[in-house]
């Protein structure tokens, strides 16, 4: 049992470090001008952009506090942040047990329907 928490606590600062490295990367680099950025295959392929593209973007703009420009570059982004900070909240053992009803109501199979329905009409507005 001791094992398994210091596996766990391990786990924890090396995702806190990655974590932590990837928001100075961003926050650092800005991906419109750096070369080392991916850019969307997708977009690369067809022309057209896809449901994610402007992240990258949009993320570097945040951490420097341009909510609008964020806004601008995705849309969808900035929505999300919040819904998947909920998600890692509703998540925890205690707020499982907790709220079960609400867990459901927000991230059952109903709410997957309603965010894929989201992403493919974003998707297919912002190419019009």
């Amino acid at each position: 049992m001791e094992i398994i928490k210091k596996y766990k606590l391990l786990s924890i600062a090396v995702l806190l470090l990655l974590c932590g490295v990837g928001i100075y990367i961003f926050y650092r680099y800005n991906p419109e001008t750096s070369g080392f950025f991916l850019q969307c295959p997708f977009k690369l392929l067809t022309g057209y952009d896809c449901p994610g593209c402007g992240s990258q973007r949009a993320l570097h703009a945040l951490l420097h506090g341009d909510v609008n420009g964020a806004f601008a570059y995705n849309p969808l982004f900035i929505i999300a942040i919040p819904y998947v900070i909920v998600g890692f909240i509703f998540n925890q053992d205690k707020v499982k047990t907790k709220y079960p009803r609400l867990r459901k109501i927000l991230f059952g199979q109903r709410a997957i329907y309603i965010i894929l329905f989201i992403v493919i009409a974003f998707w297919l507005l912002r190419n019009l």
